[in-house]
């Protein structure tokens, strides 16, 4: 007689209310499964802790079997996560540990570690208040701020990453620590932009903007319009104040009923985001745009709630694949070979090819920020492309792939990193700041304990 030898992960059952999967229990396949359904992350366990003391028992239960340990929450940009091998990886998955409580005075939000970027919004607005979110309402707020975290409100305020003022992470010896500028204010510096590796963060302490309402929208053309467009946003972009925020995509949408007829087997190119101003002058600077009559303009002034709708971002969990780059400028030959790519008459399955305008407050290091406190560069340039089964995520990539390489002499080199799909040359997304994060990692994690989805030393 015979019996299976157990894992080093089953040590951990019976933690989180017996909320641990491991492979082969019936809720593994759903727990590990993240946002972006192409990515199949297998790991050693599972965890879904609803505490911080459940968070610290399994960093503890996962050091002792001689498991690592990887903090997710919505699962968002998992793909470099599961590209690597997850045999000896206990994954915390945080989208059970939630919950916003605003203080209206202090314009400040205690965010726990799972939470959801639209609940923020909704605590947030009955208050007059919003924050620098994405364009996305079910993105989680610890990976976005972790990463930077790119806002339409950006090129005034910033990345995402400077509104932190705390955060409380259960560290690789299973304490829980508060990181802030009065207290462990090197850990603070590297959290704000080094993502997951340093610690699972439970909670977040995020400064707000006060903002009730926002003039935002789209303006929307068939992508026949694409050469003028792009043209005119190129130019557009080049000198604006930066009260303005906004992407440009030259989007593709297959013939499904599920689609508004708008977008429903159309290709088109829109024109997105916020402008800080009042109505005038926000039409003031809109006028060279609208003057290329588009044929839908939704730009008006909204409660700024509304603005986490504007990108029309997938509303659950699809299948995709993805690839990046950050551009210095975006000349003339830059344009051109963007529309070889995806303009008229190409027959690329991109989803999506996105030039997000830089620049601004984005551009300059914060006072006091952390380690991606700021991104060198005028554009990023993000392309997705749907990935339903293998030659589709095959030929997605591939497209991607020509994509960037297609704009590739204006890249600078650097990677906003929550664009970051796939694995990728981490040190690049820091610059001169990459030793000094790695010294972080070996003071704080000097087993390498946590896997964060772009790995520091």
């Amino acid at each position: 007689m015979t019996t299976t030898p157990l894992s080093p992960a089953d040590d951990l059952r019976g933690l989180c209310g017996g909320r641990v999967h491991l492979p082969g229990d019936p809720g593994y396949d759903a727990a590990r499964t993240p946002w972006n359904l192409a990515v199949d992350q297998r790991p050693a366990a599972v965890a879904v802790p609803h505490s911080a003391e459940e968070v610290a028992e399994v960093v503890r239960a996962a050091a002792a079997a001689g498991l690592r340990v990887a903090p997710q929450s919505s699962g968002h940009g998992a793909g470099p996560l599961g590209e690597r091998g997850l045999e000896d990886v206990v994954l915390v998955r945080l989208n059970e540990l939630t919950g916003v409580t605003v203080d209206p005075g202090a314009r400040v939000a205690r965010v726990l570690g799972g939470t959801l970027w639209q609940e923020v919004i909704d605590a947030s607005a009955p208050h007059g208040l919003t924050a620098l979110h994405g364009s996305s309402p079910d993105v989680a707020v610890a990976g976005y701020v972790l990463g930077g975290g790119l806002s339409f409100y950006g090129r005034r305020h910033g990345l995402a990453t400077n509104s932190l003022r705390a955060v409380e992470l259960v560290t690789a010896d299973g304490a829980l620590v508060r990181a802030s500028a009065d207290e462990n204010a090197e850990l603070f510096w590297a959290v704000r932009g080094g993502s997951g590796n340093f610690g699972v963060a439970v909670a977040f302490e995020v400064e707000l903007l006060p903002y009730a309402e926002v003039y935002a929208g789209m303006l929307l053309w068939d992508r026949e319009r694409a050469p003028a467009v792009v043209r005119a946003w190129a130019a557009w972009t080049a000198d604006l104040p930066e009260s303005v925020t906004t992407s440009l995509r030259v989007m593709s949408f297959p013939p499904l009923p599920d689609l508004p007829p708008f977008l429903s087997g159309r290709r088109i190119v829109v024109i997105d985001g916020a402008v800080l101003e009042d109505d005038d002058r926000a039409a003031e600077l809109l006028a060279p745009l609208r003057a290329l009559e588009p044929e839908m303009d939704t730009f008006a002034r909204i409660p700024s709630a509304g603005l986490v709708h504007v990108h029309m971002d997938p509303p659950a969990p699809v299948p995709a694949v993805a690839d990046h780059a950050v551009l210095a400028a975006l000349p003339e030959e830059a344009v051109a070979a963007y529309l070889a790519e995806v303009g008229p008459g190409s027959d690329t399955s991109l989803l999506f090819a996105e030039l997000r305008h830089l620049g601004g407050a984005l551009g300059r290091p914060a006072e006091n920020g952390g380690v991606a406190s700021h991104l060198e560069g005028g554009y990023a340039l993000f392309c997705c492309a749907m990935a339903p089964f293998p030659a589709a995520a095959a030929q997605g990539r591939a497209d991607a792939l020509a994509a960037c390489a297609a704009l590739a002499p204006w890249t600078t080199g650097t990677r906003v990193t929550n664009f970051t799909e796939t694995v990728a040359d981490v040190s690049s997304m820091y610059g001169d700041r990459w030793e000094r994060l790695r010294a972080v990692k070996a003071a704080v994690d000097p087993a390498g304990r946590f896997v964060g989805h772009h790995p520091v030393g």
